[in-house]
């Protein structure tokens, strides 16, 4: 059975840092793509980053030079780093897998879900 686990979330001020995790059990971890979306009440998901199977990663607009994708394959996990944080960045986080060959922007691309981690950030 395949679990991704998300945690690390919190309630921070503008400017601070939040790292993310994403724990995944039941599948072999480093043949998926994992990526990172985001959702804020009211709006759609929304794609934050994504790791391949290659460990090339790709990031959303909005998180180019302060969100850092990276993995632990001993650990199986897939961080999240966010620096700088706004306000805008408050969501909720989950991390996803896809068994497709490269990081992908759709939600719909990826077969495995997290239940999510709260971050919001105080302005």
């Amino acid at each position: 059975q395949v679990q991704l686990a998300e945690s690390g979330g919190g309630l921070v001020q503008a400017g601070d840092s939040l790292r993310l995790s994403c724990a995944v059990s039941g599948r072999t971890f480093s043949t998926y793509v994992t990526g990172w979306f985001r959702q804020a009440p009211g709006k759609e998901r929304e794609f934050v980053a994504g790791i391949s199977r290659s460990d090339s990663t790709l990031y959303a607009e909005h998180g180019k030079g302060r969100f850092t994708i990276s993995r632990d394959y001993a650990k199986n996990t897939v961080y999240l780093q966010m620096n700088s944080l706004k306000f805008e960045d408050t969501a909720v986080y989950y991390c996803a897998q896809s068994a497709l060959r490269s990081v992908l922007f759709s939600p719909g691309s990826y077969d495995y879900w997290g239940q999510g981690t709260q971050v919001t950030v105080s302005s």
